[in-house]
């Protein structure tokens, strides 16, 4: 959608693909759920189909209207399965599609790939455990076909962590800075996760006030993003200045979200856009440990892995399997609540944001519910996502 995330895609993986006898530039720009734009029939059975869906929908800073949120392609990405039959599916999202509030839209896609004849399932990483130096929790699913799912193994986090100072002294002491010894090691620890904002909210800082707060005690100034790295005899606490220490620079910045040496990586555009570009992407280690091990699947290799179905939301799992009016003691039986119809009406009500749902007095005065339509875009051509879309498109980042 982004001309500048674009330009930096098409100088990165530049060349054509072929298809139907006409060559198309690997890269595309629009709107993916636009089949002129990517046709699902064009690629059946690749290896792999891959995905960082939008985040807000989601996001524990936004307002987490899920299947309601015309930036929402999760539920859309999930149906493509179906279509392109691919042996393995990874997705990724922000912590927040985790929590409790989304528990019946996860159980949705679980249950979902299982109609595909995938097994999928859900973990929450931290970057830090696979050679980032930020937290960055990022929640992954991963789906494959029968034969291969069996194969699947999580990754294992790395021995040593890697700190901020030790993944980019060199860039921050580039112009001889003086102060670089004290800076090594204020932030020699983990960073907090690098927020890239959106054309909504956000600009070229690191994120929110206690982010901004967990990056002064690495006595780096989350204000804003520099040009450049420090001057030889920059001081930043002074009697006129009171900054923690310096700002980072895109670079910097790059490095912290995973851009180590190895990863070599062209962003294009202006400091900001190349920031956002930086701050909203899925950290290269953590995508080549998921992919690794995703790998290692599709060839059969290591020990075949039990494993144990999921159940992210009982009432959900009770209302869809019974179909019809389910009366409120009927799902307290199946579903083992322990606090009762307090506790469904709970979870009715988080339901109720990503799914129809009825409700209705039976004979004895008690509630009944029934599970309706699922709220999210899948590819249905009255959306109101596509007004919505039009409406905000030049917002949507």
């Amino acid at each position: 959608m982004d001309s500048n995330a674009f330009e930096t895609l098409r100088t990165n993986i530049p060349g054509s693909i072929e298809i139907d006898d006409e060559k198309r530039d690997i890269v595309q720009q629009g709107d993916v759920a636009n089949p002129a734009i990517f046709n699902p029939e064009d690629h059946r059975e690749v290896a792999l189909l891959a995905g960082g869906v939008p985040c807000p929908p989601f996001t524990i800073a936004g307002k987490q209207l899920g299947a309601n949120d015309e930036r929402d392609l999760f539920a859309w990405a999930v149906e493509q399965v179906d279509k392109v039959r691919p042996r393995a599916l990874m997705l990724e999202n922000v912590r927040g599609l985790s929590l409790p509030r989304f528990s019946g839209y996860r159980q949705y896609v679980l249950d979902r790939l299982a109609e595909f004849k995938y097994v999928a399932e859900w973990r929450l990483l931290n970057a830090c455990d696979f050679g980032v130096p930020q937290l960055r929790p990022r929640f992954v699913l991963v789906a494959m076909q029968e034969d291969d799912a069996k194969y699947f193994k999580w990754p294992e986090p790395v021995a040593e962590q890697l700190t901020v100072s030790a993944a980019i002294h060199d860039l921050m002491g580039a112009n001889g800075w003086e102060g670089l010894d004290q800076w090594i090691e204020d932030a020699d620890k983990i960073g907090p996760t690098i927020v890239g904002g959106s054309k909504k909210h956000g600009g070229a800082d690191l994120g929110p006030t206690r982010a901004k707060r967990a990056w002064a005690e690495l006595s780096v100034d989350a204000m804003g993003v520099a040009d450049a790295p420090p001057a030889r005899d920059a001081k930043f606490k002074t009697e006129t200045n009171q900054a923690p220490g310096p700002k980072l620079t895109t670079e910097m910045v790059a490095r912290i979200q995973g851009w180590l040496p190895g990863y070599e990586w062209t962003f294009t555009g202006r400091k900001t856009t190349r920031y956002r570009q930086i701050g909203n992407a899925f950290p290269p280690p953590v995508a080549e440990a998921v992919g690794s091990a995703i790998l290692k699947a599709l060839k059969h290799e290591g020990a075949v892995v039990s494993r144990e179905t999921s159940n992210h939301d009982p009432v959900y799992k009770v209302l869809r399997e019974l179909g019809g009016l389910v009366p409120a003691s009927e799902i307290l039986k199946r579903a083992d609540l322990r606090n009762g119809l307090a506790e469904i009406e709970e979870r009715i009500t988080q339901l109720d944001r990503d799914f129809i749902i009825e409700r209705e007095l039976t004979s004895d005065g008690s509630l009944a519910y029934r599970l309706g339509e699922f709220k999210a875009f899948i590819g249905q051509a009255n959306h109101e996502r596509h007004e919505k879309f039009s409406q905000n498109r030049s917002k949507i980042s």
